[in-house]
């Protein structure tokens, strides 16, 4: 290669550098250079918070980056980087950033399967399916008070307009007795056996007892229960073995440190 070829090069390169450098580089800020590096870590930061990440946010967080850089440069200058309170704050700072780096490192490494997704869905549709019941009922303190309010039903009385007037169950008195639709088990035993023993349109003959007082029960209507498609739900149900896979973690990491520390819980 000869003197004027490398000489050619080299004036190359001196013309490129800059360029490069400008590449990297978001802005100059007194003579530092703040990389745009910086710009992607707040957009990843905001996208783990949920945040989508279009044009606006984007040139929100450029303008963040080049103020901090500015502000950063004053901090260092009035010598606050030196303070206690300062480095005391840096070591929570590095703890939070390996903590959630750990967490983030175990949930990218142990994703949740769509089968142990569909499992759990299997599992809660098998506890959820059958048969919901759609009653009214009319809750009073005493056997007597009920036996009166059956008779006056059985005359012709209104169960809803007796039940808005009588009933001790606010909620449901004040819609006319309505419990909308439940399966038996969401309800205290003597209750769910009286109201499964029902026909449709049918009212039980004689006051329910439970631990309340004292039932009028009406059914109004039966159903199969209804179950959302596994599809419709597989994100949500990834996302509760996800969080229990990382609360095992936590616990596991807890239990096997050496430490005579004792937790309040």
């Amino acid at each position: 290669m000869n003197a004027k070829s490398l000489a050619c090069r080299v004036a190359v390169a001196a013309l490129l550098l800059p360029m490069l450098a400008q590449a990297q580089n978001l802005a100059i800020v007194n003579g530092k250079p703040v990389p745009k590096a910086r710009v992607e870590t707040l957009l990843q930061q905001a996208k783990r918070a949920g945040q989508q990440a279009g044009p606006e946010v984007e040139q929100q967080a450029r303008d963040q980056v080049v103020l901090r850089e500015i502000f950063v440069q004053e901090a260092e200058k009035r010598g606050i980087a030196k303070s206690t309170a300062y480095r005391e704050q840096m070591e929570l700072a590095r703890q939070s950033i390996l903590i959630r780096e750990l967490f983030e490192d175990y949930r990218s490494k142990n994703p949740v399967s769509d089968a142990a997704a569909k499992a759990e869905y299997d599992k809660f549709k098998a506890a959820a399916t059958g048969t919901e019941y759609r009653a009214r009922h009319i809750l009073v303190p005493t056997e007597d008070e009920a036996k009166k309010l059956i008779a006056q039903i059985k005359a012709g009385g209104s169960f809803e307009d007796l039940a808005k007037k009588n009933s001790k169950d606010e909620g449901s008195g004040a819609n006319g007795g309505d419990l909308d639709f439940a399966k038996p088990d969401s309800y205290v035993p003597e209750f769910g056996k009286a109201m499964t023993a029902l026909k449709k349109g049918e009212m039980t003959e004689t006051p329910v007892k439970s631990q309340f007082g004292f039932h009028i029960i009406r059914l109004e209507d039966t159903r199969e229960a209804a179950f959302p498609a596994f599809d419709d739900v597989k994100a949500q149900l990834k996302q509760r073995l996800e969080q229990q896979a990382m609360q095992q973690f936590q616990d596991e990491l807890r239990s096997k440190a050496k430490t005579d520390y004792k937790f309040a819980q």
